[in-house]
């Protein structure tokens, strides 16, 4: 059996951070975890991880070693232009909410993924 785990989270604002991720997850809020040096969100269904975030001094200096993929586009096989609908409208909706597109990779024709960052500039992925 999986342990049980929270992706840790350094933040310059805990609490703008943690609603750009719900949006972007589709994640919610954790009872408990509003102060404004610290906040969490959590998986509404229980099968995601918790995500926290937490107040630190230092801005973020350098590139991710581990980044999210936001996967929209579900399980295969696809619909290759339904799921590039899919990714395109996440874009639309998290550059709305702060984020930043960087590019997009294509594999031959298909798009594969978007490169974004969140509004601290973490680096992330929607496919």
């Amino acid at each position: 059996m999986a342990n049980h785990w929270t992706l840790g989270c350094d933040a310059a604002d805990p609490q703008a951070l943690a609603a750009f991720w719900a949006l972007a997850l589709g994640y919610a809020p954790e009872p408990g975890f509003d102060e404004p040096d610290n906040a969490s969100i959590i998986d509404p269904a229980g099968i995601g991880p918790a995500i926290g975030f937490l107040l630190v001094p230092e801005p973020k200096t350098a590139k991710n070693r581990m980044h999210i993929d936001v996967r929209v586009s579900g399980e295969p096989p696809w619909d290759m232009p339904e799921r590039e609908s899919l990714i395109r409208a996440k874009v639309a909706e998290l550059v709305g909410a702060g984020a930043t597109e960087v590019r997009s990779e294509h594999y031959d024709e298909t798009l594969g993924h978007v490169v974004m960052l969140d509004p601290e500039g973490n680096e992330f992925c929607v496919a």
